[in-house]
């Protein structure tokens, strides 16, 4: 009699939580303040507001949108919404910060709108490998969502997994 080989982990009720499902697809850019700062640095505002004006805004249709100053510039914090209010009826979202930033927001969001109720009481790893990058901060914000609800909590691989959390009974 032949021993039959079992796939416990395939048979088990281990739900694969992949973060990189969350991944909002679409172009990201970055824009830097200091394009329309006198020398870089210095905010004139009749001149900014004139370049702003000029500026063909529609090339950011759709996109994903990081907003910061390269420069060690004191911008009044008006600069950042003016620009904004520009690049509202075109960009799909806006951040103040670089494109980590944006990409933490984005996950941000969709962590916030999961739904839980498949997770109730399962047990649930959070897969480790992506094509795309996953921002640390993704991972974090999962847990805390993901915790309360799940009766233990892995990282990894099934077959490799590095338990996080566990339930008490």
């Amino acid at each position: 009699m032949a021993d039959t080989i079992v796939n416990r982990v395939a048979a088990s009720t281990l739900i694969t939580f992949d973060l990189e499902k969350l991944y909002q697809i679409g172009s990201r850019q970055s824009i830097d303040l200091s394009q329309w700062l006198d020398q870089g640095l210095l905010l004139k505002e009749k001149e900014f507001r004139a370049q702003l004006k000029a500026h063909d805004w529609t090339i950011y249709r759709d996109k994903f949108i990081a907003l910061q100053c390269s420069t060690e510039a004191i911008l009044p914090s008006w600069a950042f919404l003016l620009v904004t209010t520009h690049l509202q009826p075109f960009a799909r979202k806006v951040v103040l910060g670089n494109l980590k930033d944006l990409e933490v927001q984005l996950f941000a969001e969709e962590i916030q709108l999961l739904e839980l109720s498949p997770y109730k009481d399962q047990p649930v790893i959070i897969k480790g490998c992506s094509e795309n990058t996953v921002p640390q901060d993704a991972y974090v914000q999962l847990i805390s969502k993901l915790q309360p609800v799940v009766k233990s909590l892995f990282y990894g691989e099934a077959c490799s997994s590095v338990p996080l959390y566990k339930k008490k009974k």
